[in-house]
């Protein structure tokens, strides 16, 4: 029988979008931290940038819980699975409130709420206004009753005077507590710069960034209110979806890319490796000379190789390092950056580098994104490793500014775009003996269980390989 556990939880939504959620959340998470509490940070939907902050602030991997990938039950499976044992989980949702992908809102961040059954903090940017934000916080507290706002954060107060007429005229006509008021702050911004910093392991930058924000934040927020909200929420139901798989490869060594230019994985994604028996081994495309010595595979997440142009096409060692491998056989899956690093050069900003050049085309970097948002992709029958039946659809989403040139006539892709871009003409998932390289991005799921296929076509590989050299 399922048991219901107490899980202090709280999600963080705004009424739009640039509302200030992902630095209030940042604040808060480390925050509470500071205070010797385990925060664990979750993100609403597919996204790798705004989770990296989280997990820099709280110390813990943030995870995304996305409907359009996961089910109600793994979404809910998720939250139960990773909040358990831990002080406060905290959720950033995405966009605004009600925004969502139809007129009866799904998808949104009150379904969210509502499904978790945890209470809403509604962050509100004030600039500009005082009594008029009355009845935006009553239309939102009032628009649908399957959601609990449980207090309020205004952010963007111009000063005390503001701060002091704000609470006035919210305690006058509505019955939710002003949680915190944070006071525009030049120092809360974050900048480009830093989106370029946050994949490194060399992060001292982004600590002392985050503990700013955390300073500023968490003396502007009631954090004892806050825990006492979140305490609050209901009990949650455990999902009867919690077991492990198996270990089935403990005897791989999967070497993945993770540095400065290389830093969007998915923390589940890379738990289901572990879970599954392989030993995964980072390495650095920027620092290191060579991929790590006896590998059968090699995943190259996404990131920003372009920000990192002179360095990655300085280290020709690395290329033929990561060339020699794929010319050998081995297996690689790359995303979105890493099917960049793999093309003959990138050029960004007026500067052309020479990248790995296993994939036969130039890479351009566009002002504009190319490809964006969720996209549906069916498998073809050129699939190196299928975790689907070949055409039937399968969710994903894509975010690039880039675009490959034209690739040879007789390539063959694992993809059919249904929506999105992909690498162009409906097509996605380049092959290249065992590479497949692709824009869209998976996620190890149960309708897209990438991991264990890949590590089940690894193994083949191997052990065809062990065979042929007995």
């Amino acid at each position: 029988m399922p048991s219901s556990l107490s899980l202090p939880r709280l999600l963080l939504s705004a009424p739009h979008k640039s509302s200030g959620k992902t630095t209030v959340t940042i604040g808060l998470c480390a925050a509470l931290r500071a205070r010797g509490l385990t925060v664990q940070p979750y993100k609403k939907g597919p996204d790798y940038i705004d989770p990296m902050w989280h997990g820099q602030a709280a110390q813990r991997p943030c995870q995304n819980l996305d409907f359009n990938v996961q089910s109600d039950d793994e979404i809910r499976h998720q939250l139960v699975l990773n909040s358990e044992g831990v002080d406060i989980s905290l959720i950033e949702g995405n966009m605004g409130m009600f925004d969502s992908l139809d007129l009866g809102g799904r998808h949104s961040n009150a379904e969210l709420a509502e499904l978790l059954e945890t209470p809403v903090i509604l962050i509100i940017d004030v600039q500009g206004a005082t009594r008029s934000i009355v009845p935006l916080i009553q239309g939102f507290i009032h628009f649908d009753s399957g959601h609990n706002i449980a207090g309020i954060i205004l952010n963007n107060v111009a000063g005390k005077r503001h701060e002091a007429r704000l609470r006035e005229v919210i305690g006058h006509y509505i019955d939710r507590p002003v949680v915190g008021a944070i006071h525009r702050n030049s120092a809360l911004v974050i900048d480009e710069r830093h989106l370029g910093l946050i994949p490194s392991n060399e992060s001292s930058e982004v600590e002392k960034k985050v503990s700013e924000i955390a300073q500023i934040v968490g003396s502007q927020v009631d954090l004892d209110l806050l825990l006492n909200i979140a305490s609050n929420a209901p009990a949650i139901t455990r999902t009867e979806i919690s077991v492990k798989p198996s270990p089935l490869y403990s005897t791989l060594r999967i070497g993945v890319a993770q540095d400065a230019a290389f830093g969007f994985y998915y923390p589940d994604d890379l738990q289901q490796f572990v879970e599954l028996g392989a030993e995964l081994l980072p390495f650095s495309p920027l620092k290191d000379r060579a991929i790590p010595e006896e590998l059968d595979g090699l995943f190259i997440g996404g990131g920003f190789p372009e920000t990192h142009l002179s360095q990655l096409g300085n280290n020709r060692e690395m290329q033929q390092s990561i060339a020699q491998a794929i010319e050998s056989g081995m297996p690689c899956y790359a995303e979105c950056g890493g099917l960049m690093y793999l093309s003959q050069n990138i050029e960004w900003q007026g500067t052309t580098e020479p990248m790995v050049g296993i994939i036969p085309a130039g890479c351009t970097v566009h002002k504009k994104p190319i490809g964006r948002g969720l996209a549906q992709l069916a498998t073809t029958e050129y699939h190196p490793w299928p975790f689907t039946t070949v055409g039937v659809s399968f969710p994903a989403h894509e975010f690039h500014y880039s675009e490959l040139g034209s690739l040879p006539s007789q390539s063959h892709f694992a993809y059919r775009i249904i929506r999105g871009s992909g690498i162009g003409d409906q097509a996605d998932g380049f092959i290249y003996k065992n590479l497949l390289a692709n824009y869209t991005h998976l996620r190890s799921v149960n309708a897209t269980p990438w991991v264990n296929h890949f590590l089940e076509f690894v193994a083949q590989k191997r052990d065809s390989r062990l065979q042929s050299a007995g």
